[in-house]
C-alpha cells in the first residue's frame, strides 16, 4: 500500500515535471521570437536613422545651392542669366521643402520602431524569466523524485506555478518586468 502511494506521487511528479518542461520550450520558442524580432527591429531603426541623416545632408546641400543662387541671380549681368539663377533658386527651395517632409516621414517611421522594439524586449523580457523559473521548476521536480523528498516537488510547483504567470505575461503583458 505504501509503495503504491509512493509511486502514485512520482507518477505525479513525473507529469507535472512534463507539462513544465513544455512549457519552458514555448517560453523558450517565444523569448527567442521576440528576441529575434528585437533585433531587426533595430537594425530596421538604424536604417531609418541613416536614411534620415542622408537626407539632412541633401536637405544642406539644396539650402546652400539656394543661397548660392541667390547670390547669382543678385550678380547677374542679363535678364536671362537672372531667370536661370531664380529657377535654380526655386528648384533647390522645392527639394530643401521635399527633403523636410521626406525627414518628418523617416523620423516617424523610426519612431514606429523604436516602440515596436521596446514592445518586443517587454514580451522577451517575460518569456525568458518564465524559462528560468520552469527550468528551477523541472530541476526542484526531478530531485525530488531521485531522493524522494515531496517537500522540494512543492517548492518546484511553486516556482512552475510563477514560471507560469511570467509564462502568460509573455504572451499578455499583464505587468512590467
Amino acid at each position: 500500500m505504501a509503495d503504491d502511494k509512493r509511486d502514485s506521487w512520482t507518477q505525479w511528479v513525473a507529469l507535472t515535471t512534463t507539462i513544465l518542461a513544455v512549457c519552458a520550450a514555448i517560453s523558450s520558442l517565444k523569448g527567442g521570437g521576440y528576441s529575434t524580432r528585437v533585433q531587426l527591429a533595430t537594425t530596421d531603426e538604424a536604417n531609418k536613422w541613416a536614411f534620415y541623416q542622408s537626407k539632412s545632408l541633401k536637405q544642406n546641400l539644396a539650402v546652400l545651392e539656394r543661397a548660392q543662387m541667390e547670390v547669382a541671380a543678385l550678380e547677374a549681368r542679363t535678364p536671362e542669366g537672372k531667370r536661370t539663377a531664380e529657377a535654380a533658386r526655386d528648384r533647390a527651395t522645392g527639394e530643401a521643402k521635399r527633403y523636410e517632409e521626406e525627414k518628418a516621414k523617416i523620423k516617424e517611421e523610426a519612431e514606429v520602431l523604436k516602440s515596436e522594439e521596446a514592445l518586443n524586449k517587454r514580451h522577451g523580457a517575460a518569456f525568458g524569466q518564465a524559462v528560468m523559473l520552469l527550468q528551477i521548476a523541472i530541476t526542484l521536480s526531478a530531485v525530488s523524485a531521485l531522493i524522494k523528498r515531496p517537500a522540494m516537488w512543492w517548492a518546484g510547483l511553486v516556482c512552475g506555478a510563477a514560471g507560469l504567470v511570467y509564462m502568460a505575461n509573455g504572451f499578455f503583458l499583464f505587468f512590467l518586468v
